[in-house]
């Protein structure tokens, strides 16, 4: 899939649920309709309740996929909705 760059980053990688859609939505509600989003999370409860709770709230999974040199951690890629 080929992905839009990103115009905002952030790690929740050493976060807790429910601080990871916390922190993801604090970020997505500065960011304007269409602009994507890139979020690095780990694996467990953030990487199954992050994509689908911002789904939920109306924006668009583009990708997840897991970074090759880093097992465990997973880039999700979102565009505001």
């Amino acid at each position: 899939m080929d992905n839009p760059a990103p115009d905002q980053k952030i790690d929740i990688t050493k976060d807790v649920c429910p601080m990871t859609f916390v922190r993801t939505r604090l970020k997505l509600e500065t960011m304007a309709t269409g602009q994507v989003l890139e979020v690095t999370l780990r694996t467990g409860e953030p990487l199954k309740n992050v994509p689908r709770s911002v789904k939920e709230m109306g924006d668009d999974v583009i990708d997840l996929v897991e970074i090759a040199d880093m097992p465990g951690t997973y880039r999700l890629t979102i565009r505001k909705g």
